[in-house]
């Protein structure tokens, strides 16, 4: 099969691989769409300590069975299609057993740990395969993991009927956590440097949109919520809060990187900082939003490049052209089967 291939920190291609085979309790998935994160540039550029190499990227992704493993649990046969939770918890660690698998000691994904979906096909556990409507596409499919971080983000922040919400970042997560917000009935005002994404913010509803947190005077939020993992960003975001502000540390920064924060402030003002990482017993809810229409997700499926593509993809992603940026190894399959993009 052809596959997007990273031999080593700054050496992408596109070649061949051995065709995958189902492991017991597994399926094959021949992949519709998979999308690209920003996780996957650390991959490519050797950021991300958890991978090896040489790896297969690839864990925003949709697909239909052609194959199912002995023992595989849930029913599943070829042809289903089917949306694939990333997450491979070791289910034994004390996080695990706690009902925190997102913060397991033993942690994998696939595509971050072990060969992901930028390829015609991906060897998956069955029991990570979320069944999806045929009204749904698969390139809608592929935003299900991204929707279910959102969903856990927010989970992790609340959000209750009038509050206002500050959302740095206006990219693919940005735009999810948005409308999350919104249908709590949230009002959220949402910053980004790029006025296309911003144009993209106000059409699905934002009260208001500014170029710079500092274009914003002296507003002051419930709550914020930082999508773009720099520093100065999540200092502006903590410094837009009220008193008894809450602060969510969504997006991901270098594992170095410092912020300067008011330890006064957090205690004279009972500020609530957390963090959300990755995905949590939200990936079941993530499709039922996305298939019952509850989340627009046209205006954020921008661009859809083919396998053969894969290192302009990630060089537009690197650019940030576009909101969410996928690639479709079967392109007939990602778009049929019903629903729109």
């Amino acid at each position: 099969m052809r596959a997007a291939i990273i031999d080593e920190p700054g050496a992408v291609s596109v070649g061949e691989r051995p065709d995958p085979a189902p492991a017991p309790g597994g399926v094959v998935v021949r992949v519709g769409a998979c999308g690209i994160c920003g996780t996957d540039l650390h991959i490519a550029d050797g950021e991300f300590p958890p991978s090896p190499y040489p790896l297969v990227p690839g864990h925003e992704f949709a697909g239909t069975v052609t194959a199912v493993g002995e023992g595989a649990p849930g029913g599943l046969r070829p042809g289903d299609r089917v949306a694939v939770d990333p997450s491979l918890f070791c289910g034994h660690c004390t996080y695990c057993r706690a009902g925190r698998g997102n913060l397991c000691a033993n942690w994998g994904a696939i595509g971050d740990t072990v060969d992901g979906a930028f390829a015609e096909y991906a060897s998956v556990p069955a029991a990570n395969c979320y069944r999806i409507p045929d009204t749904m596409t698969l390139r809608q499919g592929a935003l299900v993991e991204p929707l279910s971080c959102a969903v856990h983000g927010l989970r992790r922040i609340g959000a209750q009927v009038g509050e206002r919400f500050l959302v740095v970042g206006a990219g693919t997560m940005g735009l999810l956590l948005q409308q999350l917000l919104q249908r709590s009935g949230a009002r959220v005002t949402v910053v980004d440097r790029n006025t296309r994404r911003l144009s993209i913010a106000a059409g699905l509803g934002a009260e208001a949109t500014a170029a710079d947190t500092a274009d914003l005077a002296d507003e002051r939020f419930d709550a914020a919520i930082d999508v773009t993992g720099a520093p100065p960003a999540i200092e502006a975001a903590f410094s837009a809060l009220r008193r008894g502000g809450r602060l969510l540390v969504f997006g991901v920064a270098a594992d170095d990187a410092l912020v300067s924060l008011s330890p006064f402030r957090v205690y004279n003002d009972e500020i609530t900082i957390v963090g959300s990482m990755a995905v949590l017993n939200s990936f079941g809810p993530a499709v039922d939003l996305i298939g019952s229409g509850a989340i627009e997700t046209a205006p954020l499926l921008t661009d859809a490049l083919p396998l053969e593509k894969f290192p302009e993809a990630l060089s537009m992603m690197r650019s940030g052209a576009g909101v969410k940026i996928q690639v479709v190894p079967d392109e007939d399959g990602a778009h049929g089967d019903g629903g729109t993009a």
